[in-house]
Order: C-alpha cells, then structure tokens, then sequence
C-alpha cells in the first residue's frame, strides 16, 4: 500500500500518541492492581509527648463527699429605703467590696421566685399568689461517715429547714448543729438511716504553696456537682470579713452556689473552703477566697462538740506597728501589735497591760501583725491564763494574763463616753509638727485646732478636733511636755516621736518625725 509522504507523518503521530496512551493506561492499571480501590492516603498526625496528669481519679473519689444544700427561710417583710438590711449585710461593716463578696455569694430569692444561686427558676410563682419560701442553695461536704458537713454561716444562717442533696440525686433532711459567723462556718447534720457516707479530710494547709494544683467541686448556680481546677494564687489575704482573715487565694472558677464547697488537693484533702468570690461583673473572674483548712478543722471541731465557738478574749484595741512607729519606739522591726486602747473591764487592762504597749510575743510565740494577735488569742479557751510579752519603755518584759471570754459582739459600747470640747484658750502652736492645739477643758491633753496642710502630720491623717494624750507613753497637758518629748527623742537617737491621738472615743497612734534623716 503506498502511502504520500504526509499522510505518512500523520499516521506515525497518530500511532505514537496511542500507545503512548496505552502505556499511561497501563501504568494505571498496574496502580490500580498493587492499591485495590482505595486511595493511598498519609498517616494521621500524632505525637508522642508526655501526658500530662489530670484530676479524673482526684474527682471521681471526692464527689460522692461533697453535696448540695438547700435552705428554706421565712420571708421578710421588704423595706422601701432601700437598704441593704433585706441580704442579712446590716451587721457586716461598711465594706462596698465585702458587701458585694456575700451578696454575690447569697442565694436567697426574692418575693416573687425561687433562686438557683442567683439564678431564678422556670415555672416560679406570680406576684399575686400565695409568697413562697425561699431557697438559698449552696455547697457542702461530709467530714464524718455518720453524716456530719461542713458548710458556710452564710449560707444557712436565715434558714428554717435543711436539705442536703447527694452526689447520686438523694434528698436529705439536715439538723443545723452550730455556726461561726466570725469565720463564716457553719456544720449540719443528716440522718443516713444506719447507712455510712463517704466523707473526706483537712489537708495540712502550712503545706499548701502558691502555685499547687487545686480542684473545686461545687454546685453553682443550682446546676448540681460541678468540677474546676486552678492553682492557689495567694496566702493570707485579708479582705476585710473579720479579725481572722487568712484566706487562700485560688483562681479555679468559683461562683454564686459554691458557697461552703471544698477546695481539693490532688490527694483528694480539703485545703480550703469556698467562702467568697471578688466579682466586678457578677460572675467568675478567677479571684476567690477559701477559709484555710487549719481554720476550718478547729472551729469544725468546737461546732460539732458544742455548738459554739469559745474564744479567748485580750481586751485592748490595736493596730500595726509601721516602720515610723517602731523607729519612735527603739524597735528592730515592725512586727506586733501596738495596743491603742486596754478596756477598763478586759482582762488585758487587769493583767497590766497599758495603751502603747507593743505585743510581740504570746507564749513565746511571735506576733506579726494585729491579725496574728487576734488569731494566736482566739486560738486559747476562755480562763487560760497565756504569758504575754509586751515591749515597754525600751524593753520586753512578759506580763501574765487570765484570757477572758470573747463577747458575743466584736463591737464595745462606747457611745457613753463623749469627747471633751475644746475650751475657749488661746491656741498655742507646735510649729515643728505643724500644729495649732489647745488644752482640754479638763486640763488633760491637746486639742488640735489646726493641722498644717504640708506638715508631717497631715499626711499622717491628724486632724483638728483629734486630742493629743501622750507622746512616748508621757501624758501631755501642755506643749511643754510635747517639746520635752521630743529633746528626749533627739537626745536617744530617735528620728520620731509616738503621738497617743484620740478621735470619737478611739484611741490610736501616730509617729511624727522630730528631725529630718
């Protein structure tokens, strides 16, 4: 067959391309015999890493111990002033930030529902109906297989009835065993029927370091076990609650409804309990407070043996000793407690012990702060006679005292007593302090007339009215013998002088400087 040349190259084209094609095609189906169907597809990504540790095993033990708790109160009548009296805050002190701890915390609801935490439950009654009870709801824990829990005063303290819900959805009737306002405690009791519940123990809190790993379990906003974790933040805070504020500081998310929940270590130990939450906006802003598990255990222990807690009384009024002070003073440092005020009926004033005393020990042990004293003090029964150093005149000495019983309010009477006016005198000036006085009337102390706005003393917060006692534990009846204080001081070394100040009935002191450093 003859073919033209051209024809020829376009057929060699054509003939090339197709088995060109059928190579590919081949190639393919070879593929396609050695893989099957499936497409070949890489290896899913995964690393080999170490695995960090969680708190599943911490929590399943622990949850069967901690409950909820709901309690029922009477209503109150609601007034129309608009105080804070209907949240139960009227006796708390006048504390914006500790005001907005507990209400944020409380859970009572208000006339027209029930409250879940803060949180008003579907289906509440109207307005016009019949007022219901309502229910405040918070956190528990069993401490005891014989039905013993911990939860928070605040909690239950306008409570008429008790119920305690379990881990597994049980209701329990509680009892109401005893409270602590002051620590906010409270301990309730359920009758298992014979049946043990599973409980758990106080952690050793000296232990606990800023940074450990912690877990909550709790029940809030009425939404029933609920698990956080976080780390303890701080120690020791004080927020302004009570003289026996030590809080740890966990940032675990806690929120209305955890109120008297327990703080876990990962060995499953309560290091603390829920007790406030400091909250801008209303919710969780990972600060809150928990009352150390130290504080916790002893109160427990006094709640559940007698309902109350008995603590040893001192009887002075203190304050902090500042670096000012302790230099005024012929202190080291500025630890202890300096007493502004013994009262005439304490077992402090009794014993000897006078204002400008600084207490630095209390049978051997260190006072730090007032908050120390208050604690170490608090820590003794009623009648234990407790050997208590004071620094005086320039050196300790250890007066022996006979504690006395802690009244049932913190708050001393002293409205009786009414501070002397000023008498019609010609003033006379301390220019070196900044100054203007007047004697008293009854020729004890100075008044002040006028306060320097750039002196010293105005920055120290005196103020005209303020009645100058003593000055380094020397009463004054004249400017004399604050002038002769202060060459007393300069002759010791002194930079300061320690100004015994009365205002509305309070005593306190302030350092002044004598001489500029």
């Amino acid at each position: 067959m003859n073919i033209a040349p051209n024809s020829y190259s376009r057929t060699r084209k054509r003939l090339l391309a197709a088995a060109a094609s059928v190579g590919v095609a081949g190639m393919i189906g070879v593929g396609a015999l050695t893989t099957g169907t499936s497409p070949v597809l890489a290896d899913a990504v995964r690393v080999e890493a170490p695995q960090v540790q969680g708190f599943a095993d911490v929590v399943e033990r622990v949850s069967p111990a901690v409950v909820s708790v709901k309690v029922k109160a009477k209503i109150q009548p609601t007034a129309d002033d608009g105080s804070d009296d209907q949240d139960g805050l009227d006796n708390l002190p006048n504390n914006p930030q500790l005001r907005r701890f507990f209400k944020e915390f409380r859970g009572f609801g208000d006339q027209n529902g029930q409250n879940d935490g803060g949180h008003r439950r579907l289906g509440h009654r109207d307005r016009n109906n019949d007022q219901p009870r309502p229910v405040a709801q918070g956190s528990g824990f069993f401490i005891s297989e014989d039905g013993y829990l911990v939860t928070n005063n605040h909690v239950v303290e306008e409570g008429t009835a008790f119920t305690v819900v379990t881990n597994d959805g049980k209701e329990l009737d509680a009892k109401l065993v005893g409270t602590d306002p002051r620590t906010d405690l409270a301990v309730l009791k359920v009758d298992g029927g014979g049946n043990k519940f599973t409980y758990v123990d106080f952690a050793d809190d000296s232990k606990v370091r800023v940074g450990d790993w912690v877990v909550a379990v709790g029940n809030p906003f009425g939404l029933g076990g609920t698990v956080t974790a976080g780390i303890v933040s701080a120690r020791g805070r004080d927020i302004g609650a009570g003289p026996y504020d030590d809080f740890l500081q966990i940032d675990a998310s806690v929120n209305r409804g955890n109120s008297g929940g327990p703080t876990f270590n990962l060995n499953g130990q309560v290091v603390g309990i829920n007790t406030a939450i400091f909250s801008p906006s209303g919710g969780s802003v990972g600060i809150a407070f928990d009352i150390p598990a130290s504080t916790a255990k002893q109160v427990v222990e006094d709640l559940m043996k007698n309902g109350a807690v008995q603590r040893g009384w001192l009887g002075v009024e203190i304050q902090p000793v500042t670096s000012d002070i302790a230099e005024s003073l012929g202190l080291k440092s500025n630890n202890g407690a300096l007493v502004s005020s013994a009262q005439d009926d304490g077992p402090g004033k009794k014993a000897g012990i006078t204002a400008g005393d600084v207490i630095t020990q209390v049978e051997g042990k260190d006072v730090a702060s007032p908050k120390e004293l208050a604690r170490l003090i608090g820590a003794y029964s009623p009648g234990k006679s407790v050997d208590v150093t004071v620094w005086r005149d320039g050196k300790s000495q250890t007066i022996k005292v006979d504690l006395g019983k802690l009244p049932a309010s913190d708050k001393q009477a002293s409205n009786d007593q009414q501070q002397q006016p000023a008498a019609p005198a010609k003033p006379d000036t301390l220019a070196d302090l900044g100054l203007t006085v007047t004697k008293s009337e009854n020729g004890k102390g100075l008044i002040v007339t006028d306060v320097d706005p750039n002196s010293d003393a105005a920055d120290r917060g005196i103020q005209p009215g303020d009645i100058i006692t003593a000055v380094n534990s020397n009463e004054v009846n004249g400017t004399d013998d604050v002038a002769k204080a202060m060459t007393d001081a300069v002759k010791a070394g002194r930079k300061a002088v320690l100004m015994q100040i009365t205002r509305d009935n309070n005593n306190r002191f302030v350092a002044l400087p004598v001489a500029k450093g």
